[in-house]
């Protein structure tokens, strides 16, 4: 990756390994053995950095996921979701980041996280990573 001055741009770009899931709550899915539910939430507001060029990125966030005993507590996901603001990361590499931390803190049957970004340059970009439940965090 070419490095760039990032003296210039005025602010601070925060690596990646900064964000902490250490923000993330879970509580207890009191329906866990009686029946699955989907549940979707979207944060239509996420903002991070690109890293080759230090320009703000923009997009939504998109979580599916099945719950197995535990769900994530909304407003603890809103604080972590925020720590991305100055964070410069590739669209592909913040989807898995997401991913993998709730999973580990969640634990669901099934997860999904899609970034819907905003255009830059002419083009739009949308990534999802999938955990099926298969897989160890």
């Amino acid at each position: 990756m070419k490095e760039i001055n990032k003296k210039n741009l005025g602010y601070k770009i925060i690596d990646p390994n900064r964000v902490k899931a250490g923000f993330l709550d879970a509580v207890e899915y009191n329906y866990k053995g009686q029946r699955d539910i989907d549940i979707t939430i979207e944060q239509p507001e996420f903002t991070s950095v690109c890293p080759m060029t230090g320009l703000p990125d923009f997009g939504r966030i998109i979580i599916e996921y099945i719950p197995n005993t535990k769900i994530v507590e909304l407003k603890s996901l809103k604080f972590y979701l925020l720590q991305y603001r100055n964070v410069g990361i590739f669209y592909e590499h913040v989807v898995n980041q997401i991913l993998n931390h709730l999973v580990a803190v969640v634990g669901p049957k099934q997860m999904k996280v899609t970034g819907d970004f905003t255009p830059r340059g002419g083009i739009t970009t949308r990534v999802t990573a999938r955990y099926e439940g298969t897989n160890e965090f």
